[in-house]
């Protein structure tokens, strides 16, 4: 029913209505649609005049999107008069533009009235008879869209898969000039007029009188269609006229593409793939409006065409004035296009009315300033993928939905290029020589006595074998420098690690064939800063002549199972970059030694950074000896997904039981332990077989050098060239300077006479990493093509880690998980202050006046952050396996580089959030800004400040992290209920107002949280403002209090609270994605319903206790050692359950005594409403030898197989073996878990590092905390018993897979979703909200800071953009390293919903497109950490990525 035009705009402000919509509906009449990704028209609308008035007011009028639409909905939802539901198409089948909900006999009639009969033809002999008349009948219609084009739209409806270049029209979408032109307008008009499906503009701009049946009425003149065309100048852009928004489709209705908007239906199930209800008064066939209109001239089109040429022009101008010279209508800053307008021609009779809709048209553009300005992002990205030459983009778009929901998106239409998803299908069919899951498939894990190498077996050998080529034996002396264990860092600076270098420096001098190797440069770069120049030539002079080596260079020698890659690669650069800066040293090779298992991502980093070979130590017993006997300890390891071998890195795997002395000579350690002349008799230390070493003389030479001699010849029996490596070191080793006499002098007797002896045939020496290497290169004939065949090629990774019995090291994967979660929001941190102080930095050098910005004091906070962030990477920090004391100085840097880094992001956004720029000043003791959280201590959690209301607006900025325009839910605390929120234009936005708990039930009146939806633009800011607003039209959120014993309480002054007792009945939560069922009684997750599929699928949530062994060897901070199966979670008394409803989110809380469980379900359209947000509060300070695990169950039939990420790079697939102990079967988890079986995949994402399992079918298990009394017998000497109140954040997202088989699901690689790699992203790096100090004079701010052009490319992350320090000093340089990832993911599932306004390119992004506010003076491809430049490194317009590829160039912003 129609409504008066007072009634219609009334309505709230609120969430934008999606692009496409917004549009069709404003500018083609409720009935036209774009045309769906799988070629059905979506169906139309016909909504109340009400309903189309507030989507032209951008309100938040919002409908559920439907199971299996792609189309783009009209934002409505039930109110007051009208009621505007949804339907959903789901046939696949091209569709009629019109409605079908009229009965025959009513058509009869209608066509009887009109005086004509319709034919029952197809829709493309009425497109064909539309292309005729609007090409004056003849039987081909002339060139361009009227003929041509119109045909290959007809050939499209009848199922030709090739429509998606005929829309273009053979030139990218490109409009042609020239005499098809107004026939091709006639074409549409017909189109349109023949099926109408909905009204005209002009009656929802200014109604006219109900009696009106047709969109176009001759009665009373021909009313006017506008139409638009987004595309920016020299863009190539489909017009919304003719082929719908977005890159032409497959399959597309030709007229549907002129619709948008809504079908009037009661129910979801009212309208089925193209057959959907129509008004009633809609017209079938469009008789009587066509045959008017074929009576009018051709000379009227000729002259309306002459009229439209000049009101385009006119409204050009208008808009364009409008647009920029309207300083009160705030806009993103300088970054979005002009949007043109076009109008189709005119009839002479109605140049008045014409004018009349113009001017109304401008005032509502004005109004809806913000949504045209959302336009931009993607209209740039998707006119460049049209341009860059996308053949069959898969372009997606959101679906009709029934429920009522907060949409906060501008929809556009998601374009994968279809090149874009070989990658995976590729990678999934591709295998290389040795997967490591084949290994593990085939090894029998046995554990026999192999003699005196207790894990391998005998080893013999024929004394002749070198007769005709030497063994070359390379003795590498190395000292292991934890950067904190047992110790703190500091601590063993002064007490071991100073002592070691100064060694060093004095003993490689005495003899040049003595070497040394040394790898953290934590260690070494604090040395150096304390040494005199003397000392500084001597360590220069020692490299240049190869004694002493740099061996990796990274910060620290990483753990490389709960590391996320962002971290592993900022250390690496910060190892790297010192070097260069301070030695000009370039590292060549990878050491490591001591991280407990491997992983690719390493490998993969290493390559990237210029490496070719690496050595790796700490692999499981039985593979090590499985290598062993088939010689292929040294390999290429190539990445799982690498179709190439760009990837190739040769490894070296050490053979034996540690790195240390007594393992590293040979196979029998109790020969090799007389070998370590440390452990001569009178030392603190002695070999545990209980013989001792013999200092070597003229006496003993001949029978120690031959007995050495034969276990180096046993070692090299393993390996597949006559070159040796034998480390010669341990942890902390050659702190003494006897230390040095005794191993190098004892050790150079036996080389000389060694060497002395022909007839042995062996060649020893000292050696560095790099001697051994280049030995084995130049022994195996690497250079030439055909050398590879000599080492094999592996793929996979090298955990869980054993390195005896059932020990399996998978208890670190989770110990001390409280500063696993800290590391994560350091991460976090680091990378939001890297990014705003570039920009910053290159907006503080554009004026004298901005030149105070206090760019040298933040430089040495962001280095310093950088610092204790890759510090905390090493192998017994983020492991949880160093002493509490060591535990607690790590913390204590985090804590304080999370404060610092807080200034720096403040004082960055200061200079680039200010209006006036030449109005900064910088004032230490009063930031113009704080931010809205505070953490007390170390080992606390963050809690939210309470920002005070007055009746003057306070700014709430919100910085956006990511590179992706994002709509994301924030809350913060206010004194006040009421409260208004009002967005960066001023317009009031939609709030949930919550209550703040003391406890589980208590309700705080001293502050309140405000949630609303938050719309950002990629890296940019959002400036909100707050103020308390008696009238207030905030949404309070509802409770229900489940409790064993519910009273009578007062009720509450604010909230509706309604206190009950537990019972049977389930607990439900539901939004437009999803409908969550609840036990009444435990308040945890049952069960979930798909909307998408319909389908219910069981999704059982549980807490598990792990105790440990009652064996003498027991669990601790490195082993997990469980009494079997994990114990149910008991509660004798059901728990507090707190159920809040509300129009932002519902949750349900549940208060264990160990663990308070949060489910949050938010309701909200796009990427935050269809995954579930889990948090755990997680306290077992009180517990003995106990582990907890919360355990997800489904009815998904997994197959014993799950996948685990690895340092959030890349995905692992898993196998759970029956064959293996319980603790062998639990992996590392970065980021995210997922099992899966056909048609769908469970992903449970983590914002912390934990150990994860599948253990069962349709499990997915993560262990959230530990806590244990004793020490395992790695050398801590302690349990871990430091145990903190920490929280655990997860998201769980359910996905629909389509066109899979049972063969992919043992391909040895995997990926996730585009959906689910932005889940992971936005949970990883969370918005950050900051308000304006209440005491200081506010300055006036840009309403929206919008650095970047666009949306990046949905498959590309921008890592980091890191400032380069100075060669000179320790301030910053004007240059910056951008680090870009571009994802690998699978294209298997659904893009439609992802509410991301991006799209896949290619891997290619044009470097003037990149940043708005910023001009790219130069940008130079790089290696990973800056190293390395390639021979041809240039200048680039254009970069150019593979997918999976970690890219950094050199980049000068002005």
């Amino acid at each position: 029913m129609l409504q008066s035009p007072a009634a219609a705009r009334r309505g709230q402000s609120g969430g934008v209505p999606r692009l496409s919509s917004l549009l069709s509906s404003r500018f083609f009449g409720e009935g036209c649609h774009t045309p769906t990704a799988d070629g059905a028209a979506p169906a139309a609308t016909g909504t109340s005049v009400r309903g189309a008035s507030e989507r032209l007011r951008g309100s938040s009028r919002h409908a559920e999107p439907g199971a299996g639409s792609t189309a783009a909905p009209a934002r409505a939802e039930r109110r007051g008069g009208g009621t505007v539901a949804a339907a959903r198409p789901e046939s696949r089948t091209p569709g009629r533009c019109g409605r079908r909900g009229r009965s025959r006999a009513r058509d009869a009639a209608l066509r009887r009235r009109r005086g004509r009969r319709t034919g029952g033809g197809s829709l493309g002999a009425e497109l064909l008879r539309c292309g005729r008349r609007s090409s004056g009948g003849g039987g081909s219609a002339p060139a361009g869209e009227g003929g041509g084009r119109l045909r290959r739209r007809v050939r499209a409806t009848r199922g030709s898969g090739a429509a998606a270049e005929a829309a273009g029209g053979g030139e990218g979408g490109r409009r042609r000039k020239g005499a098809g032109s107004s026939a091709a307008w006639s074409a549409r008009r017909c189109c349109c007029r023949h099926f109408p499906a909905g009204r005209s503009p002009t009656r929802e701009l200014d109604p006219l009188p109900e009696t009106l049946d047709s969109p176009l009425s001759l009665a009373g003149g021909v009313s006017t269609r506008l139409s638009v065309s987004a595309r920016r100048a020299g863009g190539n852009f489909s017009h919304f006229s003719g082929e719908g928004f977005g890159p032409p489709r497959s399959g597309g209705s030709a007229c549907g593409s002129l619709r948008g908007g809504r079908t009037l239906a009661s129910d979801r199930g009212a309208a089925r793939g193209a057959r959907v209800r129509r008004p009633r008064r809609e017209q079938r066939g469009g008789a009587g409006p066509a045959a008017a209109e074929m009576k009018l001239s051709r000379q009227f089109t000729v002259f309306g065409s002459a009229v439209f040429c000049v009101v385009i022009f006119s409204l050009y101008l208008m808009l364009d004035r409008g647009h920029f010279d309207h300083p009160k209508s705030p806009r993103r800053e300088g970054t979005f296009p002009k949007v043109s307008l076009w109008i189709l021609p005119v009839y002479q009779g109605q140049l008045s009315i014409l004018q009349e809709k113009i001017d109304h048209l401008e005032r509502l553009l004005a109004e809806n300033n913000e949504i045209i300005s959302n336009i931009r992002d993607s209209v740039i990205n998707l006119s460049e993928s049209v341009k860059d030459g996308q053949k069959n983009p898969e372009a997606v778009n959101f679906g009709p939905r029934s429920v009522s929901e907060l949409f906060p998106s501008a929809s556009v239409l998601l374009a994968v290029d279809s090149e874009d998803c070989l990658f995976a299908s590729k990678s999934r069919s591709h295998s290389s020589g040795v997967q490591m899951l084949d290994v593990y498939d085939i090894l029998p894990f046995d554990n026999p006595d192999g003699g005196v190498w207790k894990q391998g077996f005998d080893i013999t050998y024929n004394e002749n074998e070198w007769d005709s080529e030497p063994l070359q034996v390379f003795v590498v002396p190395h000292s292991h420098n934890d950067p904190g264990w047992l110790k703190t860092f500091d601590d063993y600076f002064r007490d071991q690690t100073q002592h070691i270098l100064n060694n060093m420096v004095i003993k490689l001098q005495e003899d040049n064939r003595r070497k040394f190797i040394w790898s953290e440069i934590s260690y070494f770069s604090k040395w150096w800063d304390g040494i005199d120049s003397q000392k500084k030539d001597a360590v220069k002079r020692l490299i240049k002549d190869g004694q002493f080596e740099i061996v990796t260079g990274g910060w620290v020698m990483p753990d490389e199972a709960s590391s996320h890659y962002f971290a592993l690669i900022d250390q690496l650069i910060e190892g790297h970059q010192w070097l260069e800066k301070n030695l000009g040293v370039k590292p060549k090779s990878g050491w490591a030694i001591d991280p407990f298992g491997h992983s690719p991502t390493m490998a993969y980093l290493l390559k990237r950074a210029g490496f070719s070979k690496m050595l790796i130590q700490r692999i499981h017993y039985s593979v090590k000896k499985h290598f062993a006997t088939q010689k292929t300890l040294e390999f290429f390891w190539r990445q799982n997904w690498d179709l190439g071998s760009s990837t190739d890195i040769l490894c070296h795997m050490m053979p034996f039981y540690s790195y240390d002395v007594p393992h590293t000579c040979g196979p029998d350690p109790k020969i090799c332990c007389q070998f370590d002349f440390r452990r001569l008799p009178g030392g603190r230390i002695s070999c545990p077989w209980r013989v001792p070493p013999e200092a070597i003389h003229a006496g003993n030479v001949q029978h120690r050098a031959w007995i050495i001699l034969d276990q180096y010849r046993k070692k090299s029996k393993l390996f597949r060239t006559k070159v040796l490596l034998a480390p010669l070191g341990d942890d902390f080793r050659y702190t003494e300077s006897s230390e040095w006499d005794q191993q190098y002098q004892n050790y150079q007797k036996l080389f000389d006479y060694m060497n002395s002896r022909p007839e042995w045939h062996v060649k020893a020496q000292f050696g560095t990493l790099s001697d051994y290497f280049e030995a084995l290169l130049k022994e195996s004939n690497l250079g030439e093509k055909s050398s590879n065949s000599l080492f094999p090629v592996l793929s996979g990774d090298f955990f869980t880690y054993a390195d005896r019995d059932h020990h399996y090291w998978s208890g670190y994967f989770t110990s001390r998980p409280f500063y696993k979660r800290l590391d994560r929001v350091l991460e976090s941190y680091i990378r939001a202050a890297e990014i705003l102080y570039s920009l910053a930095l290159v907006q503080s050098s554009k004026s004298e006046k901005m030149s105070v910005f206090p760019s040298v004091d933040n430089y040495k906070l962001l280095t310093e952050a950088r610092r204790n962030l890759g510090l905390f990477q090493h192998h017994d920090a983020i492991t949880g396996t160093a002493k509490d004391w060591v535990v607690v100085d790590y913390g204590t840097r985090l804590f304080h580089s999370i404060m610092n880094l807080k200034k720096v992001i403040i004082d960055s956004v200061h200079i680039l959030i200010l209006k006036d720029k030449s109005a900064y000043s910088y004032d230490t003791a009063t930031p113009l800004l704080k931010m809205d959280d505070v953490q007390a201590s170390q080992d606390s959690l963050p809690r939210k400040t309470v920002i005070k209301l007055t009746l003057q607006p306070r700014y709430l900025l919100i910085h956006n992290p990511t590179e992706q325009e994002r709509f994301s839910v924030v809350s913060v605390n206010v004194n006040s209920p009421r409260v208004k929120l009002l967005s960066p234009l001023g317009k009031p936005v939609t709030v949930q107002i919550s209550a703040v708990w003391d406890g589980a039930t208590t309700v705080s009146h001293e502050a309140y949280q405000v949630s609303f939806v938050a719309h950002l633009p990629p890296l940019g800011i959002g400036v909100y403002q707050l103020l308390e607003d008696e009238s207030s039209e905030a949404v309070l959120a509802d409770y229900n209090i489940y409790v064993r014993n519910s009273r009578q309480e007062k009720p509450d002054r604010v909230f509706k609270i309604k206190e009950m007792q537990h019972a049977v009945d389930n607990i439900i939560l539901e939004n437009a994605y999803m409908k969550l069922w609840f036990s009444g009684m435990s308040g945890l997750l049952e069960k979930i319903n798909s909307k998408e599929d319909g389908k219910n699928h069981q999704m059982k949530v549980e807490f598990a206790w792990y105790g440990t062994t009652s064996n003498r060897d027991k669990s601790g901070a490195y082993l997990f050692l469980p009494d079997g199966d994990a114990k149910p979670y008991i509660f004798t008394d059901p728990p507090t359950i707190r159920v809040a409803h509300g129009t932002i989110f519902s949750e349900v809380v549940c208060f264990f005594h160990h663990v308070t469980h949060t489910m949050r379900l938010y309701k909200v359209q796009g990427l935050e409403g269809q995954s579930l947000e889990v948090s755990n509060i997680v306290d077992i300070r009180g517990e003995y030898n106990r582990e907890l695990a919360m355990r997800i169950s489904s009815d998904i039939n997994s197959q014993n197989r799950f996948y685990t990420d690895l340092n959030g790079y890349q995905i692992q697939p898993r196998l759970t073996m029956s064959k293996l102990p319980l603790q062998a079967n639990i992996y590392p988890m970065t980021t995210m878990a997922y099992i899966q079986e056909v048609g769908i995949r469970l992903t449970l994402h983590s914002a912390q590092s934990l150990g994860v399992a599948s253990l069962k079918n349709g499990q997915l298990e993560v262990i959230m905390d530990r806590r244990l009394m004793q020490d395992d017998n790695r050398g801590l000497g302690q349990g871990v018993q430091d145990n903190k109140i920490t929280a655990n954040v997860f998201r769980l997202l359910l996905e629909r897979r389509h066109g899979t088989d049972v063969n992919e699901e043992k391909a040895p690689v995997s990926f996730p979703s585009l959906l689910s790699h932005m889940t992971s992203l936005f949970l990883n790096h969370p918005v950050i909200p900051m308000t304006t100090n209440a005491d200081s004079g506010v300055p006036e701010l840009i309403s929206t800071f919008s650095p970047l052009m666009s949306s990046m490319p949905c498959d590309m992350h921008i890592v980091n953009l890191r400032t380069i320090q100075a060669k000179v000093d320790t301030k910053p340089s004007d240059e910056a390293a951008l680090i870009l990832h571009r994802k690998g993911f699978d294209c298997k599932f659904s893009n439609r919903d992802t509410g991301l306004l991006c799209s896949t390119t290619q891997g290619k992004i044009k470097v003037h497109k990149l940043f708005s506010k910023f001009r790219v003076e130069s940008l130079t491809p790089t290696s990973l950490s800056l190293m390395n430049s390639p021979p041809d490194a240039r200048n680039i317009s254009e970069i150019n990525m593979s997918s999976m590829e970690i890219n950094t160039f050199r980049i000068r912003l002005r």
